[in-house]
């Protein structure tokens, strides 16, 4: 859970809540903010397809992507150079994407060896908690005499002092081994292991619909509202709603088929992309940072779940070729928002056309899933 929280709520999702802050600084303009995000998408993309073929103990990599996540999240406020910020958010992907990969392989293994797959909310729910960290601490310190830049080191700190925890207990516990006789996960499809073709579609739409509004909650509530005290608000808001999700999910539902849930939160997120497109407010956006965020961290645990209980041989490889589909969804969200761009007036709307796309894709995608579960009771 807290390796999560470091390497995905602060190396993946820190430039969120603190984006509008650069812009209010002076550092960056909108175009440069959406190339660093870009750049960090890359890397992520990059991170996942090296995970599903890298050939180290999946404690080592963990090790390796939370250390120099850390280290790549506090420079950011050593230096004032865009090109340099591209680099270190294109590392900070890469690094993400690894300790992902890792700490799914590593966790819902011992999960499975234990027969107790419901408590993989609780280590998803890191996510959630590291996005709420991260905006909590943007929240509190944001000020006009508080540089963005200090809180880059800030946050930095605050992620390193966590790590000391998932690092010191991933050596000293050994690599989890399912037994033969272990039972499937609670809500398993139990469709021919070789399946999951259709599904890294859907999760690859799933990284190109969740991106847009995971980016730009907070660049949106400024636009409603300068006050930072106010518009920080969106992110602890989605990262509290990624973090209770996963819980009520993993125990209220764990009965349900993977699959119905997995299409009902496209659903859900669908709704959340649109909204702010349709209906510009302070309520529309906090309803959207429910909604996409009470389902983002849904998705990512039932649709890592379901793939690897239909993997064979394996898992990291099949996670990381997962990892890797949603990191080239999520990298097109911002490019098809820039090609837009150039052919409406102002980002704004643009914004809105590619919400609009991305709402398009979650649909589609949830209409998939609820064919295949059916395919499913047929078969």
């Amino acid at each position: 859970m807290i390796s999560l929280a470091v390497a995905m709520g602060v190396g993946r999702f820190a430039f969120t809540p603190l984006f509008p802050l650069m812009v209010r600084d002076g550092l960056l303009a909108s175009e440069a903010g959406a190339m660093l995000a870009a750049s960090n998408y890359l890397g992520y993309l990059v991170g996942a397809m090296v995970a599903a073929r890298i050939k180290v103990k999946a404690a080592t990599l963990l090790a390796l992507g939370l250390i120099s996540t850390v280290i790549v999240t506090a420079a950011v406020g050593w230096t004032t150079s865009v090109p340099l910020w591209a680099i270190l958010r294109f590392v900070a992907g890469v690094m993400s994407a690894w300790t992902l990969v890792a700490t799914s392989a590593w966790g819902l293994g011992w999960l499975a060896a234990q027969g107790r797959p419901h408590l993989a909310g609780a280590i998803f729910a890191g996510v959630g908690l590291g996005i709420a960290a991260a905006g909590l601490f943007c929240l509190v310190t944001a000020g006009p005499e508080v540089s963005s830049l200090g809180m880059w080191i800030g946050l930095g700190v605050l992620a390193g002092t966590a790590t000391l925890v998932p690092l010191a207990v991933s050596r000293s516990l050994p690599a989890p081994v399912v037994s033969p006789g272990a039972t499937a996960p609670q809500g398993t499809s139990h469709k021919p292991h070789s399946s999951t073709g259709g599904l890294i579609v859907c999760y690859t739409l799933f990284g190109f619909g969740y991106i847009l509004p995971a980016t730009y909650l907070p660049a949106l509530a400024r636009q409603l509202v300068d006050d930072p005290q106010v518009f920080g608000l969106a992110w602890p808001l989605f990262g509290t709603a990624a973090a209770l999700s996963t819980v009520f999910v993993a125990w209220g539902l764990k009965s349900v088929n993977r699959l119905n849930i997995w299409a009902a939160s496209h659903l859900l997120m669908a709704v959340g992309v649109l909204l702010p497109a349709i209906w510009a407010s302070l309520v529309s956006v906090s309803i959207a940072a429910l909604l996409v965020g009470g389902t983002f961290m849904v998705i990512t645990m039932i649709a890592m779940q379901e793939v690897r209980a239909r993997a064979e041989g394996n898992t990291t490889a099949v996670l990381g070729r997962m990892t890797a589909g949603f990191a080239f969804g999520q990298l097109m969200g911002p490019i098809a928002s820039a090609v837009i761009g150039r052919f409406t007036a102002d980002f704004a709307t643009a914004l809105n056309y590619a919400l609009a796309l991305s709402a398009a894709g979650l649909l589609s995608s949830a209409f998939y899933l609820w064919r295949e579960l059916r395919r499913h009771h047929a078969y």
